[in-house]
């Protein structure tokens, strides 16, 4: 049986598929004069041989500190939270930041689907599929941490508004705490459904290839697919219904998980800047993770034809705008506080810079300033090594960026007498660890079992920076 997806491909507006074979084109964003079938075989290759060493090195070490993550949290969870660095003064410190990370890693994916969608940005065809999963995978690392939070994980049905035999006690709708369980909870469900609905095409292809259980497999996976005119033209509608409604949300989700901070009375905290501030922060540290992940699969999944430089310095432009907006956050927080002329808040916003944890926040300074300028550089965003390490440089200052905001507003608050220190546990440091392995570990899962780029999306751009038809090959029947 021929491949479905051959049948009709999608088109966007003004396609360069109907531009004449001797208009000027840009760079393709696909290497290797590729022929339809060169992209199935390329992108199901991985699913149908086995794994590369580089794939079961990188399964170990995950697994490994999934494995070490989670006995972690097992002996908080039977010992009780006593076992992390806590004290009266700062209630909020690694669990808190590890969960506004992981939101915030989590909102690159539905940036890259859904909103450069919209706009028509043909080189996201290769770098989408990846994106909307580690936006789920993301999610689901952030919600680890609030229920640890709670101390008693298994009374994690309480903050959601069920009937219950609990009498008078009930949700508090003022909470910003519970906003945060709708908010997340809703982009996990839209971003899951914009993530599957993509996949049908991708299905149809892998059930008329595979055999025995694995077709049986991607035919219920696929719906019945058929690749008709009539079956494109209701997923091109659909799929462009999802892209607007998921598009509100990279805004919605992190302004309302910035709302935990701005609505307290807590100096740093208590200001309007968060919500823009919060959206740029997370939309960058999110970019960065999908430049790191794109990079170890590009290589891991031998996928170089597909993943090309052009995509990485396009990426690199993008973490160049939001990073420019994060840095003019940091200014502009400065210059409030210090033009309020609130003490308070000069002395929080000085105590960052100076104090105790001063270290923090100047590595904050660094990678997240500092290190996006270098992709200024035509030569350095298309050095594949320089953008890996500045991509962890980045993630890194983001998750300080965290750590600065939530511990070093409260470890000195208006009463010298109630300051104190705080050092992370080995616990708190294995639980962050853990919650890294079981990321790269379902991102792992991902790439050896469902097609790591979208392979009818990637047909349709194929011919987009060709001057003239590739040369004729022989198409193969899966």
């Amino acid at each position: 049986m021929a491949d479905l997806t051959t049948v009709r491909l999608p088109r966007l507006p003004g396609d360069l598929r109907d531009l004449p074979r001797t208009s000027p084109l840009r760079k393709p964003l696909v290497d290797g004069d590729k022929a339809l079938t060169d992209v199935t075989n390329d992108i199901a290759r991985p699913m149908e041989g086995r794994p590369t060493r580089l794939w079961y090195a990188g399964m170990a070490i995950s697994s490994t500190m999934l494995i070490i993550g989670f006995a972690a949290i097992g002996y908080q969870v039977l010992t009780g939270i006593g076992t992390w660095g806590l004290n009266p003064t700062v209630g909020w410190a690694f669990d808190i930041t590890n969960f506004v990370f992981w939101i915030g890693i989590g909102h690159a994916g539905t940036l890259i689907s859904a909103v450069l969608f919209l706009f028509r940005q043909r080189w996201r065809t290769s770098v989408n599929r990846s994106a909307e999963a580690m936006t789920l995978f993301a999610v689901m690392c952030a919600a680890l941490f609030p229920l640890i939070h709670m101390g008693r994980p298994w009374l994690a049905h309480w903050p959601l508004p069920l009937p219950n035999t609990r009498g008078s006690l009930w949700v508090n709708w003022r909470s910003p705490l519970l906003w945060d369980v709708f908010a997340i909870t809703t982009y996990f469900i839209i971003s899951a459904t914009f993530w599957y609905i993509g996949l049908l095409p991708d299905f149809a292809t892998l059930r008329d290839r595979f055999k025995g259980l694995k077709k049986r497999i991607f035919g219920i996976l696929s719906f019945g697919w058929t690749g008709s005119s009539r079956t494109w033209m209701r997923y091109e509608l659909v799929y462009l219904l999802l892209a607007g409604l998921a598009t509100p949300l990279v805004f919605s989700v992190h302004t309302i998980v910035s709302f935990d901070f701005a609505t307290s009375v807590i100096p740093g905290w208590h200001t309007t800047i968060f919500p823009p501030y919060f959206v740029a922060g997370a939309i960058f540290s999110g970019l960065s993770m999908v430049l790191t992940l794109m990079l170890i699969a590009r290589k891991v999944m031998r996928l170089e034809d597909y993943i090309t430089r052009r995509h990485v310095e396009s990426m690199c432009k993008l973490i160049i705008g939001t990073g420019g907006i994060v840095a003019l956050a940091y200014m502009t927080e400065f210059f409030i506080a210090l033009y309020s002329g609130n003490p308070y808040e000069r002395f929080t916003f000085m105590n960052r810079a100076m104090g105790p944890f001063a270290w923090a926040y100047w590595i904050m300074v660094i990678c997240n300033i500092v290190t996006p300028q270098l992709f200024w550089s035509r030569k350095l965003r298309t050095n594949l090594l320089v953008v890996f390490i500045a991509s962890l440089f980045i993630n890194l200052g983001m998750w300080f960026e965290r750590f600065t905001i939530i511990v070093t507003s409260l470890h000195r608050d208006y009463l010298p007498s109630s300051w104190a220190d705080y050092t992370p546990t080995s616990i708190e440091l294995l639980t962050l660890m853990g919650s890294f392995g079981l990321f790269f570990t379902l991102f792992l899962v991902f790439c050896r079992f469902l097609p790591v780029i979208a392979i009818s999306e990637v047909k349709g751009v194929l011919r987009y920076g060709r001057s003239e038809a590739p040369t004729p090959k022989k198409e193969v029947t899966p």
